[in-house]
């Protein structure tokens, strides 16, 4: 299914409420309600959805993905867009929290399996990036393997110096060197501090 676009969230507080909304209902051959989502990054919302058919009393809680472009000012007025799939659809985005993998039922799907495998995986190397120490202003860091900048230097080991532009980063100088360098996503790397 492509992409779905529309002009206001028909009276819902924002994007996540909308969705929830979409997957929720009741007929007379089935209810769908979604027992937990999450908007991750504002680009993707995952859900939990419980699906009970009526006749039999079969119950199935699957993984509902939807990627999502939210802009209040678009210039043409067309604020949220969703484009949704399963997971038996294989997606690509694998950054589901393990609330919602875990409320999720046993499946055969070849695809839906391998993409819990992948939100696990990511979930697990999320929890080891956060469980890092954070560089600190008067610590050396020494990476394991050299990093190279835009400057043409390399180096494995670097000073933490305090940014004067922000108490919540760090800059980091090389020994005996006046240049100062950022390092995007320094929990990604392997370091350790000294």
């Amino acid at each position: 299914m492509g992409w779905l676009y529309m002009q206001s969230l028909k009276g819902h507080a924002g994007p996540r409420q909308y969705l929830d909304a979409q997957f929720t209902f009741e007929r007379p051959e089935a209810t769908s309600k979604v027992l937990r989502s999450a908007l991750v990054g504002m680009r993707v919302y995952y859900a939990a959805v419980e699906q009970l058919r009526i006749a039999t009393g079969e119950r199935e809680v699957w993984a509902a993905i939807c990627l999502v472009r939210y802009n209040p000012r678009d210039p043409e007025g067309y604020i949220f867009g969703y484009k949704d799939m399963s997971e038996s659809m294989g997606p690509h985005e694998c950054e589901c929290p393990k609330s919602i993998l875990d409320l999720l039922t046993p499946t055969d799907a070849q695809y839906a399996r391998q993409w819990r495998a992948r939100c696990l995986e990511a979930a697990a190397a999320r929890r080891a990036r956060a469980a890092k120490p954070s560089p600190r202003a008067g610590q050396v860091i020494v990476f394991d393997e050299p990093l190279a900048f835009s400057d043409g230097q390399s180096f494995e080991r670097l000073e933490v110096v305090a940014n004067p532009r922000s108490h919540r980063s760090v800059l980091f100088r090389a020994p005996g060197s006046s240049g100062l360098y950022s390092i995007p996503n320094i929990k990604s790397r392997t370091y350790r501090l000294i």
